[in-house]
């Protein structure tokens, strides 16, 4: 895997003081605490991304007696 340095000024102080505190309580280094938070965002889609998928399906068309049965199914 390649990696690149990604720097971020101007945190402040007491935001970095809480990221070192809580990667202290996993046992992780502060960059491997961020590196972990950062793949985690990554790996999840973007709103806008699980918007545009729910768009381009095709839309279940259903009645109302169809909804009844299904309450109805679920209280058996």
């Amino acid at each position: 895997m390649n990696t690149t340095v990604v720097q971020v000024r101007d945190i402040p102080d007491d935001v970095v003081a809480t990221l070192k505190r809580r990667a202290e309580q996993r046992g992780q280094s502060l960059t491997a605490y961020l590196r972990d938070l950062l793949t985690q965002e990554a790996s999840q889609p973007s709103i806008d991304e699980v918007m545009a998928t729910i768009a381009s399906r095709t839309p279940i068309d259903y009645s109302c007696d169809d909804l009844r049965s299904l309450i109805e199914d679920g209280r058996r």
